[in-house]
């Protein structure tokens, strides 16, 4: 490397989150970051980590998409049948992670996945642009293959739907809600005391407390 990892310093201050002015709703606060993170971002303001853990308890982590805040529940999509997908099946304790790094903020939310219903995945799935549906049914989320073998596939099935309007979905794609059980608020400040805010889900209420950084 041509820089010690070590001596890599970021020096944070642009904001600050006082626990005093946050509303009682986590979602609310979040709503307001996020709208700010598309303003200030040009690219993927939406995405997000999300972990999952397998048989062994063995955690996994990787980049999706946040596609819709419903209900105070926060919607991607994905195969039902890939990693992500078995691993909720086996268990729905999913966590979350936003890093904003241009306003110097992160978002950490724990939660319980679900599946949405069908309808509510096929209104999603026909918005996207047609490549993109044909791209997810011609994969196999996960499994061994070849570029060229993906290429083979997406090939037949854009032949095959070439005079088709409406791509049906299949079973195996759809969206996860994610219900928040504990949401927490990062923003960077100077001499690495930063502001960290935590709300708690207990007994259907949202309480808050300030954490040291």
């Amino acid at each position: 490397m041509s820089k010690k990892l070590a001596d890599l310093r970021v020096k944070y201050g642009i904001k600050e989150l006082e626990e005093q002015s946050c509303p009682e709703s986590p979602m609310v606060l979040f709503e307001q970051w996020m709208n700010e993170a598309i303003e200030c971002i040009s690219f993927d303001a939406n995405a997000m980590a999300i972990s999952t853990v397998d048989y062994q308890n063995r955690p996994s982590s990787r980049m999706v998409l946040l596609k819709e805040i419903k209900d105070g529940h926060f919607i991607f999509f994905t195969h039902y049948d890939g990693k992500k997908g078995l691993q909720i099946e086996k268990n729905s304790h999913v966590a979350l992670l936003f890093w904003w790094k241009e306003l110097e903020r992160q978002v950490r939310i724990e939660g319980i996945a679900h599946k949405i219903s069908k309808s509510e995945s096929e209104e999603y799935f026909h918005s996207r642009p047609r490549g993109s549906q044909i791209g997810a049914l011609a994969s196999h989320q996960s499994q061994a293959t070849t570029k060229n073998a993906l290429i083979e596939n997406y090939g037949k099935l854009e032949e095959k739907f070439k005079n088709t309007a409406i791509i049906p979905l299949s079973d195996n794609w759809g969206g996860y809600a994610i219900e928040p059980q504990l949401i927490e608020f990062w923003q960077g400040r100077p001499n690495r005391m930063h502001d960290r805010v935590e709300y708690l889900l207990e007994d259907s209420i949202w309480t808050r407390r300030r954490l040291a950084p």
